[in-house]
């Protein structure tokens, strides 16, 4: 998450570089409904997490040196220690009334050595996802969230040709042991930021990325094909963060590479980018970056004509604070969540398959460096309560009510006006724009 304000500099460098509207294609977008219509019953209502940035007890692994040594902002500690209070978390989950929940099984935690597998941390995820399934809900599991043993470090990581083979034996470990289940399935999480992750982190020669893009698309094909082998009918993405103004440049070249092997679209979408907000977002402090609730619908529309019929998620959503406090821009959590959901309604009534949404996140969690922006649903101080007491935030009724009722009421009015000539996806959204009802 951390990592995204790097990407937002790329995005209005992008921007400011080449963008033209000249040829926008014709759009023919259906008058705003006075009353929309709620997502149904068979609509996937969920809430997302990582494994290393919530389990605490991290073993060995690429990012448990990075945050031992000394580089980041806040040491990693034990998170908000999901190991331990799992069980109450995903009650916390049940309470929501959400269908799905999305987990990451750490390689690092289940494979501690080469060619050692640790019963102990395989039996951990068992329990896991036990727990999830006996609360009603679906895993979504992810394989890799950016995180690999410290041994496969040590080797290289994504910079050695034997990597591909170390993470497919993994990766099918995990697909042997839970498949049955029927989970949803994550390859990778944000192939691009895990590029520029590695790139920043010191990892990879930025020369390298060509390389390391290459092995992840041979890899998500490979444990595409073997997940439908053991898994017939297997829901299976690789989520992209998406980029307002540069999401082609930027994730383009990768989906090209993996799109014949993608069950559906799985997307990340956090803020907006719009001409009169081009200045406005901080490339450092998240909970400073412009937010667009209205983007979401636009960043559907940008993969619904992408892939034409093809399942579209939103795998991540949410907002960030300031240490839980509140944002200077006035938004709450609630409001934010609310006029997202509308947008996302708005998105399926006008034709596109949109078939989940995952909030991200159920509680505050250690963001890849730092304890100070929150995006839970329930926020954790980690800093200074030993207790790591999970505390409501306003967006806790509102969801549920949401998942409750399949959306937002059907007169809802969001609270902010769509944005005039969204950034988020320039040619559809200056082109014929999505407008709010009179």
């Amino acid at each position: 998450m951390r990592l995204r304000r790097r990407t937002l500099a790329l995005a209005v460098v992008a921007a400011t570089a080449g963008l033209t509207l000249t040829s926008a294609p014709a759009f023919a977008r259906p008058e705003p409904p006075t009353h929309i219509a709620p997502l149904g019953p068979d609509f996937l209502w969920g809430v997302a997490a990582s494994g290393f940035q919530s389990e605490g007890h991290a073993p060995d692994s690429n990012w448990s040196r990075y945050a031992a040594s000394g580089k980041t902002e806040d040491t990693y500690r034990d998170s908000i220690d999901f190991y331990d209070r799992f069980e109450s978390d995903i009650q916390l989950a049940r309470q929501l009334g959400v269908k799905v929940y999305r987990i990451g099984i750490e390689w690092a935690r289940v494979q501690p050595q080469p060619g050692v597998w640790d019963e102990d941390g395989l039996r951990f995820y068992d329990k896991v996802i036990g727990a999830i399934e006996a609360a009603g809900m679906r895993p979504m599991l992810t394989i890799d969230h950016w995180v690999y043993p410290g041994w496969e470090a040590d080797r290289g990581g994504w910079n050695r040709p034997g990597m591909v083979d170390d993470w497919m034996a993994n990766a099918r470990t995990v697909v042997d042991r839970y498949a049955s289940g029927n989970p949803l399935w994550v390859t990778f999480n944000e192939p691009a930021m895990y590029m520029i992750n590695e790139v920043r982190l010191g990892i990879l020669p930025a020369t390298s990325v060509p390389i390391m893009q290459d092995r992840i698309a041979q890899a998500h094909n490979a444990i595409y094909d073997y997940i439908h082998q053991v898994q017939p009918g297997a829901m299976v993405t690789s989520n992209v963060a998406y980029l307002p103004t540069a999401e082609d440049l930027v994730n383009g070249p990768l989906l090209g590479r993996i799109a014949a092997k993608l069950d559906y679209i799985g997307i990340d979408y956090y803020y907006g980018v719009s001409p009169d907000a081009m200045t406005s977002g901080s490339l450092s402090e998240m909970w400073k970056n412009p937010l667009q609730a209205d983007g979401i619908y636009y960043a559907l529309d940008h993969y619904s004509r992408a892939y034409p019929g093809k399942p579209l998620y939103i795998v991540e959503n949410g907002m960030p604070t300031e240490d839980g406090k509140p944002r200077a821009d006035g938004y709450t959590r609630a409001d934010d969540l609310r006029d997202t959901v509308y947008w996302v309604q708005r998105a399926k009534a006008d034709g596109m398959n949109v078939i989940g949404y995952n909030y991200w996140s159920l509680t505050d969690n250690y963001e890849w460096g730092s304890y100070t922006p929150r995006f839970g649903l329930y926020t954790v101080d980690v800093k200074t309560d030993p207790a790591l007491t999970r505390r409501p935030t306003d967006a806790v009724p509102a969801y549920t009510e949401i998942t409750g009722a399949g959306g937002v009421p059907a007169g809802y009015h969001p609270t902010r006006d769509p944005k005039t000539c969204s950034l988020v996806d320039a040619p559809s959204s200056c082109a014929d724009p999505v407008t709010l009802p009179h």
